[in-house]
């Protein structure tokens, strides 16, 4: 028993002292390398690259795997439900056995009996959600569609005393609505995966703790 009580123990020191990223539902890879550069072939030249070139008349809006592309996330939505229930059932038996001469049963003849059920049901909800979440975060094309897409993905960590930060994006970006300063706006970005996650002590706090969780689901009441 002791022994059992010193693990626990070891246990529960590691668990305080160890910080774990949060899961998340982005796209994976939240970042990827450029494609390696082919050989230059003589026929192209000592500089010149076909296959990596871009036109000097062209800008530096992302294009390819390992481009970056600046998100500007300004997202702000607002939802209200109001619902009411409302059913009522009365219901009222009133009957009696009548004394006939020559019936079996004579005692419970001239007997009456009287039922009432009433039922009443009211409910009212009500659901008010809003939501305002603004910053900026650069990502990274981690694939470029046949029709020229792109996917994007990235994370942004902050370290802070009490643990860190993570704002993580990703989604498909239409090249046709970056800007010429290689930006785009949120709700311009298809599938988008907008998350705003921490750890540390101050978030685990705020978690139930896996023994209650269990006892809140087995009990019935």
């Amino acid at each position: 028993m002791k022994s059992i009580t010193i693990i626990l123990l070891t246990a529960a020191l590691a668990a305080g002292c160890v910080t774990t990223t949060p899961p998340t539902a982005v796209h994976q890879p939240m970042t990827a390398r450029p494609e390696p550069a082919h050989a230059i072939a003589p026929v192209n030249g000592a500089i010149y690259n076909v296959a990596n070139s871009r036109p000097l008349f062209e800008d530096r809006r992302a294009r390819f795997v390992g481009d970056t592309l600046t998100i500007n996330i300004v997202e702000k939505t607002q939802a209200s439900k109001i619902s009411e229930n409302k059913t009522e059932r009365t219901q009222s038996v009133d009957a009696s056995v009548p004394t006939v001469v020559g019936l079996p049963f004579k005692g419970v003849q001239g007997l009456s009996l009287t039922a009432d059920d009433s039922n009443k049901f009211d409910g009212k909800g009500q659901n008010n959600s809003s939501n305002d979440f603004t910053g900026t975060i650069t990502v990274t094309v981690i694939e470029v569609y046949p029709n020229g897409n792109l996917l994007v993905s990235g994370e942004k960590q902050i370290g802070l005393k009490e643990g860190e930060e993570f704002v993580r994006f990703s989604g498909v970006v239409n090249p046709n609505t970056i800007t010429g300063a290689n930006t785009v706006q949120s709700p311009q970005v298809a599938d988008a995966r907008i998350e705003y996650k921490a750890n540390g002590f101050i978030d685990s706090a705020q978690v139930m703790g896996w023994l209650s969780r269990f006892f809140l689901t087995v009990l019935p009441f």
